[in-house]
């Protein structure tokens, strides 16, 4: 038994499948079954839609630009304020030794 490889697929891919069951009324079952696409994926994009459209993160890969760079500012934000941590004490430690 030869195991299948991981298939992957972009954000605008994920954003079509998502648009032809929420905009054509397609069912879930009759989108996976046409794309040959696990129905739990395909879910999970559902789920992650529905979380973005609501302005919170989600858990997944986000699918839109405007999450994708969402999280991308957050990823910076988060390493800004980590360097500006080690800034402080380094100048404390600093103005401690040259009393």
């Amino acid at each position: 038994m030869s195991k299948r490889e991981r298939r992957t697929f972009t954000a605008e891919f994920k954003l079509q499948v998502v648009q032809m069951i929420r905009e054509q009324g397609l069912s879930v079952g009759e989108v996976c079954r046409d794309m040959k696409l696990g129905e739990t994926a395909v879910r999970r994009w559902l789920t992650q839609a529905d979380e973005e459209a609501a302005g919170r993160p989600g858990i997944g890969k986000p699918l839109t630009a405007e999450q994708q760079r969402i999280r991308q500012l957050e990823a910076e934000n988060k390493q800004l304020r980590g360097d500006v941590d080690i800034l402080k004490k380094a100048s404390a430690f600093f103005a401690r030794e040259l009393r």
